[in-house]
């Protein structure tokens, strides 16, 4: 073989090793994220296509969700890892804390850039919330879910996790907390809140998305305000177990039965999901100073949604009662910050520092 004949072959090792070496660098530019499936209607499936409303809730497994959207891989190194496969309205205080820790860990290695929870909607605005408290990170977590199974038409989970995706792999994304993505918006995970049912418009946050993601590009129009991850006193590493917290709801003709319940059952705080500014029926208010008076942290919340927030000492005299006010969280998110914040203080005027600060 002479020199000449060998100058083809080694061209064609130089051409693929130049190429080997460019796609390497190409996929070292590319955000790694990885996506943490925890079930729901984004994992669900329907008996047909014409079932948007009607279907069975985590039933595909994390490896065919990210294969059913081939167009992350232009986005991000992406891989995935099952950490439940449960409807959401299951999620337990125990299942918050498994995911906290999972989600804490992996923010920790240096190969991870970003993180996205895939999650049923029914109580995904909580999961995100509890992490935006306890997460010590500023690598961005989105958590994402949808309101059509991936079987239906017209179906919303796949632009979604694409969406959740380009977030988790923005470095625009780092510092802004847990994050959440549905229907193009981007909000911050303390303020969002479901509020349909049906539509696929089902997240709403009450002061506003922050942004909003077109063709995987995140555009930003402002910054959560509150307290969260790296600017957090709590830590999910230090976190096993939540206090017992309960949600009463206020109405006309409310009786002090569900109070009483909840405390005889061990509740360290009742939430009181009150009409208008956290109202307290006439009929319960001897009540909930009784429960006080044994300990029982009274935290008034509203039941109304939209904006406007509960202002202290307008309804009730809160301090005369030594009650806490929950700001502008509504009952679900403020039972999760008294879960978390009675596990570093009883003290009420602690606590309702915590409510305004987070």
């Amino acid at each position: 073989m002479t020199l000449f004949s060998l100058r083809p072959i080694a061209l064609s090792c130089l051409l693929a090793a130049g190429l080997a070496g460019s796609l390497a660098a190409h996929a070292a530019d590319k955000p790694r994220v990885v996506i943490l499936a925890t079930g729901g209607t984004i994992a669900g499936a329907g008996a047909s296509v014409a079932n948007s409303a009607s279907y069975q809730a985590a039933k595909v497994p994390v490896d065919k969700l990210i294969a059913g959207v081939p167009e992350l891989k232009n986005l991000a190194e992406v891989r995935g890892d099952q950490v439940f496969q449960i409807a959401s309205e299951s999620f337990t205080n125990e299942h918050l804390i498994t995911l906290g820790k999972r989600v804490a860990a992996l923010a920790r290695q240096a190969d991870v850039d970003g993180i996205v929870i895939t999650h049923g909607t029914d109580t995904l605005e909580e999961t995100a919330y509890f992490l935006n408290l306890v997460l010590k990170t500023d690598k961005p977590v989105v958590v994402v879910g949808s309101m059509r199974p991936g079987t239906a038409m017209s179906a919303d989970g796949m632009l979604n996790l694409y969406n959740a995706v380009a977030v988790a792999g923005s470095k625009d994304a780092a510092g802004k907390g847990v994050l959440v993505t549905m229907n193009d918006e981007i909000h911050t995970g303390r303020d969002v809140s479901k509020t349909v049912n049906i539509k696929t418009e089902a997240f709403k946050s009450p002061w506003g998305p922050l942004g909003m993601i077109v063709e995987g590009k995140t555009y930003w129009f402002r910054a959560p305000a509150k307290r969260h991850t790296t600017g957090t006193e709590f830590d999910i590493d230090r976190l096993d177990k939540l206090a017992p917290v309960e949600i009463a709801y206020g109405y006309g003709n409310a009786t002090p039965t569900a109070y009483k319940a909840f405390a005889e059952g061990g509740a360290r705080a009742v939430i009181h999901a009150g009409t208008g500014n956290g109202s307290v029926s006439g009929a319960v208010v001897p009540t909930l100073q009784e429960l006080r008076g044994k300990g029982v942290q009274i935290i008034r919340s509203s039941r109304v949604v939209g904006g406007g927030f509960v202002l202290r000492n307008a309804e009730q005299p809160d301090d005369k009662y030594d009650w806490v006010v929950s700001h502008d969280l509504n009952p679900q998110k403020a039972r999760i910050l008294a879960a978390v914040a009675l596990t570093r203080t009883n003290d009420s005027k602690e606590l309702q520092r915590m409510f305004m600060e987070y």
